[in-house]
């Protein structure tokens, strides 16, 4: 039996006093009975609850029930997951399935838009999910700050500002920070820097790595190109020309699937790699093995990102230890694409 409570013993007539004069006991005796607090003997507790529930001033407050479990969590997906193919999105799904599977769990998966966050309110609001995952951070992103103000679970493969969020990343500024002091410490001093959507955190947090390397060695940016908010492969010959015409050393490409098409084109225009010009990508996937030579690039494995951000939350749902935010390690790839230089 749940506490109890009293929903207006003073209706104008009856008092505690009232009662505890009707019933021949205490007033303490009356309100430790109807309040569910201090020690009192059975018989008398529910001589006096029975009294008070006739005259209508008191009722048994209902036992909290603890909420219902779907055992489902659901997988925010960007919509330009498969029509880019970014690899890193089917890995981190792949882990998180796993792990889901493991702690039996459910993974349900939606499509996320910067602007239309509906699909996600709707498995909210119909409690189809316990928790939700998200596998992209964007600067001011809706659909974060709609799940930290209704204070509901949810993990996310990145880095954000709200703390109820569970984080799990790598350095991304540390990690391009690295590759480009490595590659400075070749003897490269001229650079391209070409970057995806700067609404996303992580191409902010590797275009700020590159540029620390820069600073630290000395290094001055007006000196370097940088291209932002790259997404028109129609420009990108107009582009390669620019670097060539001024005499870039080595393009550094802020994702795989960028520098997927930065190898294409130059390889298709006959540009000899590393002779001509050097390439590295902020990020290894298996669409880089296809080329020749083999790309210098940062190594994550982001099926482990998966494994962790599917566990810490599962873990939080249960009502176990976890971690907020989790760092995860990388590895840099130093490969023929950014051999010796050669002399101009």
């Amino acid at each position: 039996m749940g506490p109890a409570f009293i929903n207006d013993w003073r209706n104008g007539k009856i008092t505690l006093d009232n009662i505890a004069k009707e019933l021949g006991v205490s007033k303490s005796t009356v309100s430790r009975a109807l309040s569910g607090k201090g020690r009192i003997g059975e018989a008398t507790r529910q001589k006096i609850q029975a009294y008070a529930r006739e005259q209508g001033i008191w009722q048994e407050k209902k036992q909290k029930e603890d909420p219902v479990r779907t055992e489902n969590i659901a997988v925010v997906i960007p919509m330009d997951a498969y029509s880019t193919n970014v690899p890193f999105f089917q890995e981190c799904l792949l882990g998180i399935s796993e792990m889901a599977t493991m702690l039996r769990y459910n993974v349900l998966i939606t499509i996320g838009t910067p602007n239309d966050i509906s699909n996600v309110q709707r498995l909210v609001e119909k409690k189809q999910v316990d928790g939700i995952v998200l596998l992209r951070d964007l600067e001011h992103d809706r659909l974060l700050q709609y799940l930290t103000e209704i204070h509901f679970p949810a993990g996310l493969s990145g880095t954000c500002d709200y703390e109820e969020i569970i984080q799990v990343d790598i350095d991304n500024k540390a990690a391009s920070n690295s590759l480009v002091s490595l590659l400075i410490g070749q003897g490269y001093r001229r650079f391209a820097m070409l970057f995806g959507e700067m609404s996303f955190r992580v191409n902010q947090n590797r275009c700020q790595g590159c540029y620390d390397a820069l600073d630290k060695y000395g290094l001055s940016r007006a000196h370097q190109l940088c291209y932002s908010d790259f997404d028109n492969t129609e420009l990108l010959n107009s582009i390669i020309s620019d670097m060539f015409a001024g005499k870039v050393e080595c393009i550094i490409c802020g994702d795989d699937v960028i520098c997927t098409k930065v190898m294409s084109a130059l390889q298709a225009e006959g540009y000899r790699i590393p002779r001509d010009i050097s390439i590295a990508s902020l990020y290894n996937s298996a669409n880089l093995n296809c080329f020749s030579p083999a790309v210098t690039a940062i190594s994550v494995s982001a099926r482990q990102v998966g494994n962790v951000v599917g566990r810490q939350l599962i873990n939080s749902l249960r009502g176990e230890a976890y971690n907020a935010k989790t760092n995860l390690g990388y590895e840099i790839l130093l490969r023929k694409s950014t051999g010796k230089m050669y002399p101009v």
